[in-house]
C-alpha cells in the first residue's frame, strides 16, 4: 500500500499541461511539498529510450498494436523503477500522462479494443490508479493552434496526425469523466494560463487536504 499520493495529468495535445504544472511545482515549493515529477512515455533511462521510438516522426508505419504494447512496456519499467519506489517514501508524485492516455488514443483514437487495454493497464501497474487526475480539456482545433505557434515545442509523430483522431481522443477522455468522475477532475484548459493554475491548485489542494 503507497503511502504517497498520486496525481496524473492528462488532455488532449495543446491543453497547456506542461505550462500549468511549472507553474503548479513553484507553488508546491513554497508550501514545503515534497513532490517527484515525471512523465509518459519515459520518466527512466529504458522508458526514455521506448519514447524515442514511440514518437520518432519517422515511424509513420508504426501499427497501432505496437504502439500501444510500447506503451505499456514503458509505463511497467517506469513504474518500478521510479513512481512507486516515490510514493512508499511518502512523496506527492505528479506524472504528464499515465493510463487514461493509452485509453483515449490508442482505444478511441486507434479504435483498439478497451477491454483489452484496461487489462493491459491493470498488467501493468498490478491495479494501481490516480488519487487524482487532471483532465485539461480544450477544442481539439484550439489545442493543435497552440502547437502550430510554439516554436519551442517538440514536433512528434502524433502531431502528425489528422484532425480526426485527435476529435476521438478528446472523446475518449470525456466518456472517462463520465464513468470515472470521481478520480478524474475536468479543467477548461481554454482559459488564461493563471486562472487554469488557481483552479488547478484548488483541486489539488483541496483533494490532499493542503490548506490554500
Amino acid at each position: 500500500m503507497s503511502k504517497g499520493f498520486l496525481v496524473s495529468l492528462e488532455g488532449p495535445e495543446g491543453a497547456g499541461k506542461t505550462s500549468v504544472l511549472e507553474a503548479l511545482l513553484l507553488i508546491l515549493e513554497e508550501k514545503g511539498v515534497e513532490v517527484l515529477t515525471t512523465r509518459e512515455p519515459g520518466g527512466v533511462l529504458i522508458g526514455e529510450k521506448i519514447r524515442q521510438v514511440i514518437l520518432d516522426p519517422s515511424h509513420t508505419q508504426m501499427d497501432p498494436k505496437t504502439e500501444l504494447l510500447l506503451y505499456i512496456a514503458s509505463r511497467r519499467q517506469h513504474l518500478v523503477e521510479k513512481v512507486l519506489p516515490a510514493l512508499e517514501a511518502g512523496k506527492l508524485v505528479i506524472m504528464d500522462r499515465f493510463i487514461d492516455s493509452s485509453v483515449a488514443y490508442q482505444g478511441f483514437g486507434r479504435g483498439l479494443d478497451i477491454d483489452a487495454i484496461d487489462w493491459l493497464n491493470h498488467f501493468a501497474t498490478d491495479g494501481l490508479k490516480p488519487d487524482l487526475t487532471l483532465y485539461f480539456d480544450i477544442e481539439v482545433e484550439e489545442g493543435l493552434a497552440r502547437i502550430a505557434a510554439n516554436s519551442d515545442r517538440e514536433v512528434n509523430r502524433l502531431d502528425l496526425e489528422g484532425l480526426d483522431l485527435h476529435k476521438k481522443v478528446r472523446q475518449g477522455y470525456l466518456s472517462l469523466l463520465e464513468k470515472e468522475g470521481n478520480r478524474i477532475v475536468k479543467i477548461d484548459a481554454s482559459l488564461p494560463l493563471e486562472q487554469v493554475v488557481e483552479i488547478t491548485k484548488a483541486v489539488l489542494f483541496d483533494r490532499m487536504g493542503l490548506a490554500k
